[in-house]
């Protein structure tokens, strides 16, 4: 049996509706928020919002907050943008998370299953550590990054 395919997003610069018209595109049943805090200055990403506007699609939510960016170690990243300290810490802080690791692999396995964060591009945000771990440990095949549309700015 084939290991299954996983999806990421982010919404950064993304219209709500133009974010879901993303999942449903790609057939994501599943949303699973890899953000240590499940909430959002940005209308309708905040987990309770998100929720609602995911099941009005059809489209499950699950936060495994354990797979989150510790707040140190996003604190140091907001501040010098340094991508290769946040992945030192944060794959230091992946290998305490076996049990999230796995319960994403099952539901991935029973769902098309998309990991959600807030940077648009994959390879600036935790969500590749978290897909490239999976890989490395045989629980996934393929990564589909997914990319709404983003807003355009005035």
């Amino acid at each position: 049996m084939r290991p299954p395919t996983i999806f990421t997003i982010g919404y950064e610069d993304a219209h709500l509706h133009d974010f879901l018209d993303t999942l449903l595109g790609a057939g994501v049943r599943l949303v699973v928020d890899t953000r240590e805090r499940a909430q959002s200055r940005r209308q309708g990403y905040s987990k309770t919002a998100l929720t609602a506007a995911l099941g009005e699609q059809g489209i499950e939510y699950r936060h495994l907050r354990g797979l989150g960016t510790p707040p140190a170690i996003r604190k140091a990243y907001i501040l010098d943008h340094d991508f290769a300290a946040l992945k030192a810490g944060y794959t230091l802080h992946l290998g305490t998370q076996g049990d999230a690791l796995h319960e994403l692999a099952d539901l991935a396995a029973q769902y098309p299953t998309a990991l959600l964060c807030y940077e648009h591009e994959s390879g600036e945000c935790h969500r590749s550590l978290i897909t490239g771990r999976l890989g490395q440990m045989g629980l996934i095949g393929d990564v589909v990054d997914l990319k709404p549309p983003r807003r355009s700015k005035p």
